[in-house]
């Protein structure tokens, strides 16, 4: 093992210093910060209506019905009432995405060092993949925001794990083949886990004995039937409707895109983004590597690949979070070509993340001084143009944290730039991505929650309702909206076709500013209008029901 304090950062990172470095990973971005208009908020407003209103077998958003399977609400549930005491509630919730994050990295190391333990250092491939999983760009706001899919990619990254297991400890194979089943059906439904159908065929395929795999694979696919069916059997039971409604948007989800090509496409168009650095390292193991793809440990997690893209272009829309599922399989592809890279190659991709974020880390030092400072003066402008109304402060705290990111950031340059190792490309990828994003989560958090929180609107919506107001009926209202305004107002906006909300009294109404004027609307009044400081074109207008 390289010691640390005579060797500096170590190449790759083993130890103290990986736990270290994926730990800051994880954490960076969890808290501090309100829900935002994404997954993040409806995933929120699902957990806070478990816990407020106790609808814990169904799901619901803002008490409303909202079907969907229930593991990922269910753990965030768990740590927000663990939590709750400590930090706030949505930042409580937001826990359970650590959880998940750090456990499909975990079965991701298993995995890498399972399909590689032929290799002279299988250890070395399995942190290569982690840390080019945990490297990309599309992994890391989904990484950091209340997600359920995270779910489903830790069910993949086990169902991997398995699959290389099978023939060394074919038992110990089947039990982690089955809980990734069925849990990854209990986070995200049916299509995530289909994907996994052609890559078990393939491993029974090419597994030197069959009879051995063919067991293993049953076993785990009746394990996973059994952990998946009593929920659906309990719901059906309890609450039929509710069920029917489930099982046919699972049902309506294969085939659903207009145009699966046109999918496909999306989905392959956002890859290089979305998949650097694990993609281009991926590809050059294939290059470099091209006379030995017979083995399993290429040729299945490439089928891997382009099953995840077959099954997502049939069952799901080009979504970033739906393509995290695409992520475990590059990396497990991008280990290999790590270590063969050459040592210009090496090095150019090394120069490429050290200048890069460093760029990015210095401009955000800089933007802040013109939040806080007003200098540069014509970036404290344009700051003040795109959020009209904002006042940076001087907060210690973050201040602190900022310096300590800065001055870590550059120590693992200075004492990584000694040693040569093929590693060094990819560890100052992560450090650098780590350390940009964690500036953003301490210097730049205020300006970013100015435009992006809905807190203000919760809280004069709040204002404006007399105490006691009955219902407000919602139009025009997105399930981000309404998670957002039941968490902020405690206000659940009700359906306008629903028969219940001819006796409401209230309307919240969201319309464009740019369409002018409010609507006028026979029999209502407008009693007050919101929008959030830095918001230019939605408007929420309040109607009451006239006399």
């Amino acid at each position: 093992m390289i010691e640390p304090i005579k060797s500096g950062f170590p190449l790759p990172p083993r130890g103290w210093p990986l736990v270290a470095l994926l730990a800051v990973f994880i954490l960076a971005g969890l808290i501090g910060h309100d829900p935002w208009k994404s997954d993040d908020a409806i995933t929120i407003g699902v957990v806070a209506d478990m816990l407020q209103r106790g609808h814990w077998l169904a799901p619901y958003l803002a008490d409303r019905p909202y079907p969907d399977v229930p593991l990922y609400y269910w753990t965030a549930a768990l740590t927000g009432a663990l939590f709750s005491w400590l930090l706030p509630l949505h930042d409580a919730i937001r826990l359970a995405s650590g959880f998940w994050v750090a456990l499909t990295l975990f079965l991701l190391y298993r995995a890498g060092r399972e399909w590689h333990h032929d290799e002279p250092a299988p250890h070395e491939f399995a942190i290569a993949s982690v840390l080019a999983m945990a490297g990309c760009l599309g992994f890391l706001v989904h990484a950091h925001e209340a997600q359920p899919m995270l779910v489903a990619l830790a069910g993949h990254a086990a169902a991997y794990w398995a699959l290389a297991l099978i023939p060394r400890k074919p038992q110990r194979a089947a039990i982690i083949f089955g809980l990734a089943l069925g849990l990854g059906f209990l986070g995200n439904g049916f299509a995530p886990m289909l994907a996994l159908l052609p890559v078990a065929l393939a491993a029974f395929w090419l597994a030197p004995d069959r009879a051995t795999a063919s067991k293993a694979l049953l076993g785990g696919a009746c394990l996973g039937a059994a952990i998946a069916t009593p929920w659906p059997i309990i719901l059906a039971a309890l609450q039929p409707g509710y069920f029917a409604q489930w099982l046919h948007g699972e049902l309506a989800q294969i085939g659903k895109p207009a145009s699966m090509a046109a999918t496909a496409g999306n989905y392959l168009a956002m890859l290089p983004w979305f998949a650097w650095p694990a993609l281009p390292l991926a590809l050059w193991t294939l290059r470099s590597k091209r006379r030995l793809l017979h083995a399993p440990c290429y040729r299945l997690p490439l089928l891997a690949t382009a099953a995840v893209w077959l099954t997502l272009s049939v069952t799901f829309e080009a979504r970033s979070s739906s393509a995290l599922l695409l992520l475990p399989p590059l990396a497990l592809l991008a280990a290999p070509g790590v270590a063969t890279l050459r040592r210009g190659a090496a090095n150019a991709f090394d120069w490429f993340g050290v200048m890069t974020f460093s760029f990015f880390c210095v401009l955000a030092w800089i933007g802040w001084s013109a939040m806080v400072a007003g200098w540069p003066e014509r970036l404290a402008e344009r700051v003040v143009k795109l959020a009209p109304g904002f006042v940076g402060e001087f907060r210690w705290l973050p201040f602190a944290l900022a310096v300590v990111v800065t001055l870590a950031w550059g120590w693992m340059l200075t004492t990584g730039q000694r040693q040569r190792s093929p590693w060094r490309g990819l560890v100052h990828w992560l450090g650098g991505l780590t350390a940009l994003w964690l500036l953003l989560m301490t210097l730049w958090l205020p300006w970013i929650e100015y435009g992006k929180s809905y807190r203000s609107i919760g809280t004069a919506l709040k204002a404006a309702l007399p105490a006691k107001y009955g219902c407000v009926i919602g139009r025009n209202m997105s399930d981000a909206n309404r998670a957002l305004l039941d968490y902020f107002a405690g206000v659940p906006l009700r359906a306008e076709k629903a028969t219940a909300s001819g006796r409401c009294n209230w309307m919240l109404v969201l319309r464009d500013a740019s369409q002018g004027r409010n609507l006028e609307i026979a029999g209502w009044e407008v009693a007050a209008e919101m929008r959030r400081p830095s918001e230019r074109s939605e408007r929420f207008v309040l109607y009451r029901r006239g006399s």
